[in-house]
């Protein structure tokens, strides 16, 4: 076997738990995959060194690559989405796409954290994301970071109070099918006052057209301004398709349940974040077409 091929079977084998970490860094499966295909053409690089170069373990070493390069394109990205029209949101993912090593307990995989976790410094972020998806311990996310284990600790204590998020909570349970399907059919069948009775008082709407869809250009607070704005999207649909104006139903994304949304010759996805009551308290609507490519809408 050359050492060619030994860097290019070891990157084989970790590949989709490497695309776990890039896309939860990312938000974006497209971003993700490009960085571990750079990963990939690394690890052959550094075997090829002859100036001492050898690799004790090929997973370590590949997943220290894969976070930096991650880090380094977050950095990347951060200036291109404050020129994003409207707001941006990550980019929804069938579960059956996702590689089994990908989803791992499906923590820190949803809409909703990817969304959340960007408001986290790079760096906390990868801690976050190795520490409670992938498990792993302060001291080899040191050595990945290149910080002590005492720094990794305070990084990933002050995330998960950022993000709100339970150290000792188990990894999160799927959303409430009944609230979903009771949802649709409210949605469907125009009744803006039940969704309105399923929202928390609180709740905050963000809708990501990308300038390709007309979509809300800013977040939506409040309960009331939330059912005007699927008021108008009902009003509209009618107009487009008096007989069956907005249809809705369940999928399965990113390791949970989410909605689609069909009107107005458009799909959207909708996942829905749920207050500790059962109530609705954020709701986040994907309807840029270029992000929906990875989602089932039929």
């Amino acid at each position: 076997m050359t050492l060619a091929v030994s860097a290019t079977v070891a990157w084989q084998s970790e590949r989709n738990r490497l695309l776990g970490i890039a896309y939860r860094m990312l938000g974006d499966f497209g971003h993700a995959e490009d960085v571990v295909s750079e990963v990939g053409i690394d690890a052959v690089r550094q075997e090829r060194k002859t100036d001492g170069g050898r690799v004790d373990s090929w997973p370590a070493w590949l997943t220290t690559v894969c976070v930096r390069r991650s880090i380094d394109r977050v950095r990347q990205l951060a200036t291109v989405r404050e020129d994003y029209t409207g707001p941006w949101l990550p980019e929804p993912v069938d579960t059956a796409q996702l590689p089994e090593e990908a989803v791992a307990n499906r923590e820190l995989l949803s809409l909703t954290l990817l969304h959340l976790a960007e408001q986290l410094a790079p760096e906390a972020r990868a801690a976050l994301v190795l520490h409670r998806a992938f498990g792993m311990p302060a001291p080899e996310i040191a050595d990945v970071l290149g910080k002590t284990p005492a720094a990794v600790r305070q990084l990933i204590s002050r995330a998960e109070r950022r993000l709100d998020i339970d150290p000792d909570a188990p990894a999160p349970r799927a959303k409430d099918r009944a609230a979903l399907e009771k949802l649709v059919q409210a949605i469907e069948q125009g009744e803006i006052n039940t969704v309105v009775s399923m929202l928390h008082r609180d709740a905050v709407l963000w809708a990501d057209g990308g300038g390709k869809v007309k979509s809300a250009m800013n977040p939506l607070f409040g309960a009331s301004r939330i059912a005007r704005f699927f008021a108008g999207i009902l009003g509209k649909a009618v107009d487009f398709d008096p007989v069956e104006p907005i249809r809705a139903w369940v999928v399965e994304i990113n390791g949970g349940a989410a909605l689609v949304l069909r009107h107005n010759g458009r799909s959207d996805v909708m996942e829905l974040d749920a207050a500790p009551d059962g109530s609705i308290r954020g709701l986040r609507q994907v309807s840029n077409p270029d992000k929906l490519t990875r989602v089932s809408r039929s």
